[in-house]
């Protein structure tokens, strides 16, 4: 009953005050809102026998196409996290290994319907570049129509070519991002298989940008059937993990600042007579109305307080 009067705001879907002491939950992902994502399928000849034959010799059975059922789960997976359920799904590495081939917008509620037999030309390189150029096309268009941030999804199986060209670029980007030109961008690199470099893949993450941290991350699955799930957990922790935040009191003044990670509940302390809090992650603020003091909830009915707690905690996934 104390909890009814509340108003809890998005991102968070429960708020306690405990003397002066908030509690803050929140929900699954607290910077997502404006979220634009891209997903990018490694198309180079060394993918060929993991999507498997094409044409008459597909229906023949036998050899099954490993990459088809890997996209079509992260693609339902990763339009739930994007401002309308659509991604841009491309192959890259096609054709001299530079070129990029665009499957389309794809709407995650379809993803079991889309055929992915791979692109029409097998690449016969790996040539990381042309994908970043793309996304940051893409991002700064979709932000004059209300994209506030980017995750581009990137999947290879081998060494890439242009490491020092990527990280060029990188720095590039990290510097239109932290001028306010760009939305913040996160770049998201899974390897798949024993041809994937891992050295270079954390010399490409491992980079900092001043105002920006890191703008890459990377894992590795040894097998293609492992993809989605990795790209899951590392989406997921990105996007709570990549922007630390500051919380301010209702009069603007600084009462905590998480410096890399936001974790799932926020706790911090709040001046007598504050009436809210501000929330400040990935470039936008939340304001939330702090509640009573329920310290004298405990108890008796404390039991149920955790009762709604999970309650609160479902319908933050569902929303």
């Amino acid at each position: 009953m104390a909890h009814k009067h509340e108003t809890i705001v998005k991102p968070f879907s429960d708020v306690h005050n405990k003397d002066g002491t908030v509690l803050a939950t929140l929900l699954h992902d607290p910077n997502v809102e404006g979220l634009d994502v891209a997903l990018y399928m490694d198309g180079s000849a060394s993918m060929e026998d993991e999507y498997g034959p094409r044409g008459i010799l597909a229906k023949l059975g036998g050899v099954r196409n490993l990459v088809e059922p890997q996209m079509r789960w992260m693609l339902e997976y990763l339009a739930t996290k994007d401002r309308d359920g659509a991604l841009r799904v491309c192959y890259w590495a096609t054709g001299d290994g530079s070129a990029i081939e665009v499957v389309g917008d794809l709407k995650g509620t379809q993803a079991q319907e889309y055929k992915f037999p791979g692109p029409q030309y097998y690449g016969k390189g790996t040539v990381l570049l042309p994908v970043l150029r793309d996304y940051v096309t893409h991002i700064r268009a979709e932000s004059s129509k209300g994209a506030t941030r980017g995750l581009a999804v990137i999947i290879t199986d081998s060494q890439v070519h242009d490491a020092a060209d990527v990280r060029a670029y990188s720095q590039q980007v990290a510097k239109e991002v932290s001028g306010g030109r760009l939305p913040r961008i996160n770049f998201v690199l899974v390897g798949v298989g024993d041809q994937v470099d891992e050295h270079q893949m954390e010399a490409i993450c491992h980079d900092e940008y001043p105002g920006v941290g890191h703008l890459w991350c990377h894992r590795i699955a040894d097998r293609m059937e492992e993809m989605a799930e990795l790209v899951a957990v590392l989406v997921d922790e990105t996007m709570t993990v990549a922007a630390g935040g500051t919380i301010y009191d209702d009069k603007g003044a600084v009462l905590k600042v998480y410096e890399t990670r936001l974790p799932a509940v926020l706790e911090f302390k709040v001046p007598a007579g504050c009436t809210s809090f501000t929330l400040e992650v990935g470039g936008q603020k939340f304001t939330q109305p702090i509640p009573e003091d329920d310290h004298h909830d405990e108890g008796s009915n404390g039991h149920d307080d955790d009762d709604d707690d999970d309650d609160d905690h479902g319908s933050g996934h569902k929303h």
